[in-house]
């Protein structure tokens, strides 16, 4: 039986506005392929033109607001492109640069838990540093008053940049504890789906920079905590059943090409 969420609608039609708006404004890239073109087609090679171009924003045009629309009725609030801070301390900036180091040499195995106390004893700190403008793709508060912030990332990110990824973590931290040094916040990096489904997801197991159990939400594990159980499978029909439904008007759009 197919389970039922209040925001199966919304969804479905979040996504046909914003493949019917790309689909209306994509021209095809001019460069030339002549191989390519002549061996597949000008149809196909625009709808993979089309494919690389709508991957680009996928993230803040789909997955964002999807994401968004989940959760509103789980949390109290649910916000995209949140507003961290443009602050932070001096202490705060040098306890989050000794934590890297020590993860960064393997002298210490990550803890969330414990970096953000140590965070949160020097979050106010020192002098206060402006910063540029700080923001979370995802910021969720649930009823208890605790703060999730998420970083959505593509499913394959690049592994040299995990290092920057676990202080932007830190720093969400420290720049919201510093106007509420009390608060229950939690920060980590979500991706959208499993790309080595159906074995684990194990990229980041070997960096030693993030506290999997508290840091990484990946596929279901994401999906499920915005929407509740089954959100992620449900999501997937959503997607499909829009894509059947939209199936002739993007062959019909690319038989222009």
């Amino acid at each position: 039986m197919t389970m039922a969420f209040l925001w199966d609608e919304s969804v479905a039609e979040l996504l046909r506005s914003a493949i019917r708006k790309k689909l209306a404004t994509y021209s095809p890239e001019t460069n030339h392929m002549p191989f390519h073109t002549l061996l597949l087609g000008k149809d196909r090679m625009a709808l993979y033109s089309f494919v690389q171009s709508l991957n680009t924003n996928f993230g803040t045009a789909i997955f964002e607001p999807i994401a968004i629309h989940l959760s509103m009725g789980r949390f109290k609030s649910a916000q995209k492109q949140f507003i961290v801070g443009k602050k932070i301390s001096s202490e705060a900036q040098l306890a989050i640069q000794n934590i890297v180091n020590q993860l960064n040499s393997a002298s210490s195995q990550p803890s969330k838990s414990d970096e953000i106390d140590i965070i949160r004893q020097v979050c106010q700190q020192g002098r206060m540093v402006d910063i540029k403008t700080i923001r979370a793709d995802i910021f969720l508060e649930d009823e208890q008053g605790a703060v999730y912030l998420f970083d959505l990332k593509t499913a394959k990110p690049n592994a040299g940049m995990f290092k920057d990824f676990k202080r932007i973590l830190l720093e969400w931290v420290a720049i919201y504890l510093l106007d509420y040094p009390q608060a229950n916040i939690h920060t980590a990096i979500s991706i959208p789906y499993n790309p080595y489904a159906p074995e684990p997801y194990t990229r980041w197991t070997l960096r030693g920079m993030l506290d999997l159990d508290t840091e990484l939400y990946v596929a279901e594990q994401f999906w499920d905590f915005l929407g509740g159980d089954g959100a992620y499978d449900h999501l997937l029909t959503i997607f499909e059943r829009v894509g059947i439904e939209l199936r002739p008007e993007i062959d019909a759009r690319f038989k222009q090409f």
